[in-house]
Formats: structure tokens, C-alpha cells, sequence
């Protein structure tokens, strides 16, 4: 149910999976904490905001979906209720923003 920010950073990059099937990185941050730290090439759906509007559903079909949050625990709650609505491959970034920060990219500011 989880991936960790190194597979992330590989498909952000390649915008595919291992199996090539394109991957949507949904951000489920809320807006204030966006503007803080984001990563670039990925989409911002705020958890408060659920269920995602009918544009991002359309976005998100026959992607594999990785969610990430601050640090992991709304991605795997946004994980599990896609997963329960039809998004059975979606995927969490464990650690999220956080680790991404300390492991991917150090000029993401950490908060």
C-alpha cells in the first residue's frame, strides 16, 4: 500500500510506473502548506476537499495514483478511500514531503 520516495522519484521522472502505466501524484495537503513546500508535477487535492471534484476523478483514470501528505498519515487515509472507490493500485508515498525534503530534494523547505 506504500512506496517509498526513491520508486516516487523514479516514476515522477519517467511519469510511468515499472509496468508503464502513466502515474498521477496527488498531493493531499491543504493549500497553506502547498505554498510552503510542493513538488513540482504534481497535483494538489486537499484531503478537506473530499471526494475530489469530477475533474481530478477524470484526471486520475487508468493511472496508477500515488498520494503523499506531510508525513504519510492522510495519504493512507486518501489511499484506503481510493482504494475502496475504485483505485484499487493507488499507492501511498511513505514518509511524504518530509522525506521526499530530506532524501530527494533539500531546497523543499521542511516544516
Amino acid at each position: 500500500m506504500e512506496i517509498d520516495v526513491q520508486v516516487a522519484k523514479q516514476w515522477l521522472d519517467a511519469t510511468v510506473d515499472d509496468q508503464g502505466t502513466p502515474v498521477y501524484f496527488l498531493d493531499c495537503r491543504e493549500p497553506g502548506e502547498h505554498q510552503t513546500a510542493s513538488i513540482p508535477g504534481t497535483n494538489l487535492v486537499p484531503m478537506s476537499q473530499w471526494p475530489p471534484s469530477q475533474e481530478h476523478i477524470q484526471a486520475m483514470q487508468g493511472k496508477r495514483i500515488v498520494v503523499f501528505c506531510h508525513h504519510g498519515g492522510r495519504s493512507l487515509r486518501v489511499t484506503q478511500w481510493l482504494r475502496q472507490n475504485g483505485y484499487p493500485e493507488t499507492l501511498s508515498m511513505a514518509g511524504g514531503i518530509d522525506d521526499w525534503s530530506c532524501q530527494i530534494d533539500p531546497s523543499i523547505p521542511r516544516y
